[in-house]
């Protein structure tokens, strides 16, 4: 337990703002799953919309610093990947 003031608020804080961290992962991964599920249905319109909404975050999350770039890069290449399909 913090004896000063200052690093009782830092541990406040940092508390809140791991659980932010966690909301942004969390959601990528859920958006992520829903992409992988429209494509398996096979309708193209909600594989584009979902894409869409997990590129948008993904560089939302990039730019806020919770996702390292590289990071949110590469999950947007997989995502494009998996929107392409198998080659031929």
């Amino acid at each position: 337990m913090p004896n000063i003031h200052q690093q009782e608020r830092r541990v406040r804080s940092a508390a809140r703002e791991r659980g932010e961290n966690l909301r942004w992962r969390s959601t990528a991964k859920t958006l992520y799953k829903r992409l992988e599920s429209a494509v398996e249905g096979g309708d193209a319109d909600a594989t584009k919309d979902a894409h869409g909404d997990l590129v948008r975050w993904l560089d939302k999350a990039s730019a806020r610093g919770v996702l390292h770039p590289n990071r949110a890069a590469r999950k947007k290449s997989q995502a494009a990947r998996l929107v392409a399909g198998p080659k031929s």
